[in-house]
């Protein structure tokens, strides 16, 4: 197996667990946060397919699908165009708000298909290159794509955690 295989089927991983956790609920439960300073399974949705569209896109050089597809207008949330929600104060994340799932499952999904088209189309070669001289060691692209999938995961399970507060309720 190659890398690029595993590394589709983690991210194939997310889209399944962003649809689980996502599928069925009304806008109120996606809303919902459980205290004042938590997050919601908008916000944690909406955030973790900002991240992943906004470092594949960088990584890929292609342009992010949230302007570029017009997700940016559909939200319709005010935040600046570059906004993934790293750094929200509680107020900032109460403002991410959706009227249903299917808003954070096709944006999941659109940003989920240019990752896997990128994905597919990786040598061993390319996962070596450089994508972040920030950082000592430098960042490699397989080594950001791990970071994604890794950080897309730990939120995509905090989701399925508020889901599970929600329904005990």
């Amino acid at each position: 197996m190659h890398a690029k295989d595993i590394l589709s089927d983690g991210y194939s991983r997310i889209q399944e667990e962003v649809h689980a956790v996502v599928d069925g609920l009304s806008a109120d439960d996606l809303n919902a946060r459980p205290s004042a300073r938590a997050n919601s399974i908008a916000w944690l949705v909406w955030h973790l397919t900002r991240v992943q569209d906004d470092h594949i896109a960088d990584a890929s050089g292609l342009d992010q699908v949230w302007p570029a597809q017009g997700w940016d207008k559909r939200f319709g949330l005010g935040l600046p165009r570059d906004d993934t929600g790293y750094g929200h104060s509680s107020a900032k994340v109460a403002e991410v708000r959706v009227d249903s799932g299917d808003l954070l499952t096709g944006y999941y999904d659109a940003v989920h298909e240019q990752t896997l088209d990128f994905v597919r189309g990786l040598t061993a070669k390319d996962l070596e290159r450089i994508v972040d001289e920030r950082w000592d060691p430098p960042v490699s692209l397989g080594v950001r794509l791990v970071s994604v999938l890794s950080d897309d995961l730990q939120h995509v399970g905090q989701a399925a955690y508020v889901r599970g507060l929600l329904q005990a309720g």
